[in-house]
């Protein structure tokens, strides 16, 4: 009996839950108010590409990683 009603309780409480939220994104994506043509990522690329020095990055963090001791880690893995 506890089994079956704590079904029920979570039925309930996971249909309260989730609906809303379903019928928000179905009733947007059926209206065709969610589209991929809204971001260009090429131009989000580009802007973004001058924000981070990546070679700078790659340098700091070289020394916080021994690649040989991962390379040896690994490789007794796959054998």
């Amino acid at each position: 009996m506890k089994r079956t009603a704590l079904f029920v309780l979570t039925a309930a409480i996971a249909a309260t839950t989730f609906s809303p939220a379903f019928a928000a994104a179905y009733s947007a994506y059926g209206s065709g108010e969610v589209t991929t043509d809204k971001v260009d990522f090429d131009k989000l690329r580009d802007e973004n590409r001058d924000k981070a020095d990546f070679d700078k990055l790659r340098e700091a963090n070289r020394d916080k990683v021994d690649f040989d001791k991962l390379r040896d880690e690994n490789r007794d893995k796959a054998n």
